[in-house]
């Protein structure tokens, strides 16, 4: 699909699905015009595209990332695009890449490898003396003798990795091989190959998610929300709040934290997702920080209610070198208007899925704007940490973090999903 030229500049979006409305929403109001790489396992309709997108371009961004380049820079001299963007973790580095090679707005390609690479990530943090827990790197699933010299419980995840993707927990050295081996199995698989593994010791205290954008080298945080406390074996996602109901001296710590983060890795410039933990509910320790506007644009929603910035729309002008529209004190919390949450529909079990119950009444209540379904019927969910993917996200706004919390107690008492065993087709 082809349209005629405009005067809005052109942004190419990489593997984003039309299913998730926001980035989609945010290109109109910010005048952007988008030329839509889909993902490989949607099929994307012509007659149903969102009002934004004014051309779709097919391209296998993981599996061909050089003819995918190549492609991209020809549509570039054919007709030149303005900007690239992705929501989607894996592709930062090839964004950063195609921008590197056609002189775009971009994070540069060794920054995007540094904050994909969480082994890179942890050296550089540390090197700027960021709080960091203990960690080793490992290199070949045998490889795992200096982490057993952690301090135990230890968190091994991989390197390259997304989500909760192969995530798990060793309580003794003495299990540490064995849940070494099980996550490079389990993420080579679902990933198709291991660039290699950090263990790292395991951080009590609750999970935050910071949404901040960046630009020349300023750092606005727009919203810290709660994510939990998962203590393991695996760390399923559950519930998104914002924002956090912290001490001030708390957040205050965890904006300064999350700033010298920035600065620490060379992110200068868009949108990032900092996921970190308060060790003892009060010390933030970084676990990652994604160049991008996390969850496929949950974070968008949840930063948008929260704040009343477009998080999303400000993000694809600073991509084509439009000045943002910020809160006005970059490196101090932006205040709050509103709360906003996503729960998780936890997959609560495994096999084939046979029925999954309340989404419907749910998504009848005023309080609910969005249920995006990824599971349906006939799916199967295989037990972690195997990652199959989030059966729903219910996305809602509300007066207080305090209403948001009832209403998620609310949604885990609806919500159910019924299996049969996984070879069972009835």
């Amino acid at each position: 699909m082809n349209h005629a030229p405009t005067d809005r500049p052109t942004v190419v979006l990489v593997y984003q699905r039309t299913s998730l409305p926001w980035i989609f929403d945010s290109a109109l109001r910010a005048g952007v015009d988008l030329v839509l790489v889909p993902r490989p396992d949607e099929d994307v309709d012509p007659e149903r595209l969102p009002p934004a997108v004014v051309e779709v371009l097919r391209l296998d961004v993981e599996g061909a990332p050089a003819e995918a380049l190549a492609a991209l820079t020809e549509r570039h001299r054919a007709a030149p695009f303005d900007g690239i963007v992705t929501l989607y973790d894996p592709a930062v580095p090839f964004v950063a890449d195609v921008a590197d090679a056609l002189g775009l707005p971009g994070l540069g390609g060794d920054v995007a490898r540094t904050v994909q690479d969480k082994r890179l990530m942890r050296r550089r943090l540390a090197d700027a003396g960021l709080n960091v827990p203990g960690f080793a790197t490992v290199d070949a699933p045998d490889d795992w003798a200096e982490a057993a010299r952690l301090d135990f419980p230890v968190v091994v995840k991989p390197a390259n990795g997304f989500s909760s993707l192969g995530v798990t927990k060793a309580d003794t050295p003495e299990e540490l091989g064995a849940v070494v081996d099980e996550v490079w199995q389990v993420c080579a698989s679902k990933l198709g190959r291991v660039t290699g593994l950090v263990v790292e010791e395991y951080l009590d205290g609750p999970e935050l998610a910071v949404e901040s954008l960046a630009h020349e080298g300023r750092v606005h945080v727009l919203s810290i929300g709660y994510k939990g406390e998962p203590v393991g074996p695996y760390f399923e996602e559950g519930v998104y709040r914002a924002p956090a109901l912290l001490p001030p001296h708390v957040q205050e710590a965890v904006v300064r934290e999350v700033v010298a983060a920035h600065a620490a890795l060379g992110v200068t410039d868009g949108p990032t997702h900092t996921e970190l933990r308060l060790r003892g509910g009060e010390r933030p320790y970084l676990l990652e920080l994604g160049a991008r506007v996390g969850g496929s644009g949950v974070s968008h929603y949840v930063a948008h209610h929260v704040t009343g910035v477009d998080l999303a729309a400000q993000a694809l002008r600073i991509a084509v070198r439009l000045a943002p529209v910020l809160p006005p004190t970059p490196g101090q919390l932006a205040p709050a208007v509103g709360a906003a949450a996503n729960y998780i529909v936890p997959c609560g079990g495994s096999g084939r899925i046979v029925a999954l119950h309340g989404l419907d009444e749910v998504a009848k209540d005023p309080r609910v704007d969005h249920v995006v379904q990824m599971l349906h019927p006939g799916d199967v969910v295989r037990p972690y940490p195997h990652f199959t993917g989030y059966p729903a996200f219910v996305l809602s706004h509300h007066p207080s973090t305090e209403d948001a919390e009832e209403f998620h107690r609310f949604l885990a008492d609806s919500i159910r999903i019924d299996y049969a065993p996984e070879g069972d087709t009835q």
